[in-house]
């Protein structure tokens, strides 16, 4: 209902008794709009600044210090304010204590010691005395240390819920620098199509904010001033003092990469090629291209943009795109070779497959052990044969064959298969066992010349009957990754050896029909000539005459044997004929140790290590039953390096028909398109 604000009189004299006396009070009716409490007590605090003035003015005492208390923290935070706005009526208020009083002289007191409050209460005269309207508060008296109060500093109180603080409103402020637009800027595009639209874009808004220049700028196009600007902000950040010497009508500096091209400005102050062709009949463009340096962004950009428009041809076709299109890239030739190399659709159309070092040989090819301990398998054919005779003509039906080939004598086995079954095929594999031996380890392609046929055949690897008998058998069967047939390359020779001796044999043969006796005589001299061929290079050695053949490792024999000799003891040919054979198997074995085996030590090609691919790298997998721009394109999930640590086996997600799939293929299968991040 009523304001209040009363002042007292503080002095402490010389032995340090405090004195506190009575000086004015004075209190007002509230105006009769309703006001809020925290506004009726910021009224106060004028009320109290107020008789602060009067009192300075009109007493005759040194006033050393006025500190004014006040029980609202609301008005204290107002008083404190630096950072916060306020609404008219509490920022006039604010302004007027601010006017005569510090915020540091404001201090807050409770409302049991504000003696304020009587003058806002009725409060009967006869009980006045008792109060502390006359003797002010009761710290007052006390102390010095006690009596000044300590300082502090007070926050608003809910300033966002508070309806006299005005909300706080975000705003930015641009500072403009001495050139307004760099070349920094251009990064931020992918394509110089973009930046040219983004630019024309820019030089629209300042037609539409620049009225007074309308008149000028709308006689060039948007775009033609885009690519202006463009060129202009790049050379005067790549070539100052080449542009500071022309304007001043010098000639560049010996040192400059422009010297040789007799630069000029033109009206528009781009920086051309003079040359020596202005008298030709090709376009002005032409004869004074626009120098780009090829170190800045926008070089990229219309390198990119001039090979895509060549449709993706070589570098001949774009430098003569951009030399066409009035621009000259300084170094431009190694730029578009490099921008060309990197080009993900260059790459997907005429990107080479990947390729990494040699690897170094298996055990099992390097280790000596009896013939046919370690084979290579293959299946090929089929070839047709006459089965039976009927009253119709011949009853024809389809053979295959299966190469067993010893990885470490590199002699060859050949079993011919006449039915389209498993047992068949384990037939096969009973009878080569049965005549050389049981074997340690089978290996095979997982690939079209070994699965594709065994599909064929009815035959799978994870066969469980097949299984069944390997282990029975006591050897194991490792498969080369899919499309990988270099890796078996140690049998994928003797296959194309194969079909070529037997395509002579067929040639010599006058009847057309071909039996299963005849293929498979056939085959055993197949067989027999492959195993008479030399392993190691022909000696012209006079004292070497024999030549290392896989028969002479398979069989201990040089050639026909001789007839006995006349003069020979049969104990002596008993007790001696043991350490004869032990003699020419070891002197075999030697010359395969010393001669046949240094022929591998060579790597013939994929000499040099190459990168290695990465999971998350982006390739193009090879399909040969598809055209190349249908291969599709995967991503590489796992990687399996080698003992050397180099890839060459990885895992790629491709998702065909919206199904993901993983393939497993060697690195010579994919293309890279992009490196993972």
């Amino acid at each position: 209902m009523a304001i209040s604000a009363v002042a007292y009189l503080r002095a402490v004299d010389d032995e340090g008794h405090c004195l506190v006396g009575f000086c004015m009070g004075k209190s007002k009716l509230a105006p009769r709009h309703s006001h809020t409490v925290p506004r009726l007590e910021l009224c106060a605090a004028v009320l109290a600044v107020e008789l602060a003035d009067i009192l300075r003015d009109e007493l005759d005492v040194e006033i050393h210090t006025v500190k004014f208390y006040t029980d609202s923290r609301v008005v204290l935070g107002y008083i404190y304010n630096a950072n916060r706005r306020f609404y008219v009526y509490v920022a006039n208020r604010v302004a007027r204590i601010r006017k005569s009083s510090q915020p540091e002289q404001w201090h807050f007191v409770s409302s049991e010691h504000n003696p304020a409050d009587h003058g806002t209460r009725p409060v009967p005269a006869a009980l006045l005395r008792d109060t502390n309207w006359f003797s002010g508060p009761s710290f007052l008296e006390n102390d010095e240390r006690v009596a000044l109060t300590p300082p502090e500093f007070f926050e608003l109180v809910e300033p966002d819920g508070d309806a006299d603080v005005r909300p706080l409103i975000a705003t930015f402020a641009t500072g403009a620098s001495e050139r307004q637009l760099g070349s920094h800027r251009f990064e931020c595009f992918s394509s110089w199509k973009t930046l040219v639209c983004g630019i024309a874009k820019l030089v629209q808004k300042v037609r539409s904010c620049a009225k007074t220049l309308e008149g000028d700028l709308t006689k060039v196009d948007e775009r033609t001033q885009a690519r202006t600007v463009i060129v202009q902000t790049v050379q005067h950040e790549a070539f100052k003092e080449e542009l500071k010497s022309l304007s001043k009508g010098e000639l560049v500096s010996k040192h400059s990469p422009l010297r040789k091209l007799d630069p000029f400005l033109d009206s528009d102050g781009v920086l051309r090629v003079g040359g020596r062709t202005s008298l030709s009949a090709i376009s002005w463009e032409e004869k004074h291209p626009i120098i780009i340096p090829k170190s800045n962004h926008i070089a990229t950009l219309l390198v990119r943009y001039y090979h895509e428009q060549v449709v993706h041809q070589g570098r001949h076709f774009t430098e003569g795109a951009i030399r066409s299109a009035g621009l000259w890239i300084l170094g431009g030739k190694r730029l578009v070779s490099s921008i060309i190399h990197k080009c993900v659709t260059c790459r997907r159309l005429r990107g080479s497959l990947e390729k990494q070092k040699m690897s170094n040989l298996p055990a099992d090819r390097l280790t000596q052990s009896p013939p046919f301990t370690q084979v290579g398998l293959d299946v090929f054919g089929p070839w047709t044969v006459c089965a039976r005779r009927t009253r119709g003509g011949l009853a024809e039906s389809k053979r295959w064959a299966v190469m067993f080939t010893c990885l470490v004598t590199r002699a060859v086995h050949l079993e011919v298969i006449e039915s389209l079954s498993t047992s068949s095929f384990i037939n096969a594999l009973r009878r080569f066992t049965a005549i050389r031996g049981p074997a340690k380890l089978f290996r095979s392609d997982r690939g079209t010349n070994f699965v594709g046929a065994c599909k064929e055949l009815g035959i799978t690897p994870e066969d469980a009957t097949l299984q069944s008998y390997l282990k029975d058998q006591g050897c194991t069967w490792d498969f080369n990754l899919p499309h990988s047939s270099h890796m078996g390359g140690a049998w994928e020779r003797m296959i194309g050896m194969a079909r070529r001796i037997l395509d002579s044999m067929l040639l010599k043969m006058h009847s057309p029909s071909l039996s299963h006796e005849v293929l498979t005589t056939l085959m055993a001299e197949v067989a027999a000539i492959m195993n008479a061929r030399p392993i190691v290079p022909v000696s012209s050695d006079p004292d070497m005459p024999t030549i290392l053949t896989p028969a002479m490792l398979l069989t201990q024999k040089v050639d026909s044997v001789s007839a006995p000799l006349e003069d020979i003891d049969p104990k002596d040919l008993y007790r001696s004929q043991w350490k004869q054979v032990q003699s020419l198997a070891d002197s075999f074995w030697k010359r395969w140790r010393q001669e046949y085996l240094t022929t591998l030590q060579p790597r013939r090609k994929w000499q040099a290590e190459q990168a290695n691919l990465q999971v998350g790298d982006v390739v193009l997998l090879k399909d040969k039953e598809s055209k190349r721009n249908q291969w599709p394109t995967g991503l590489v999930v796992n990687t399996f390096p080698g003992q050397d640590s180099r890839v060459r086996k990885v895992e790629v997600r491709v998702v065909q028909g919206g199904t993901p799939r993983v393939y497993s293929r060697p690195a010579t299968e994919v293309v890279l398109l992009l490196r993972g991040t």
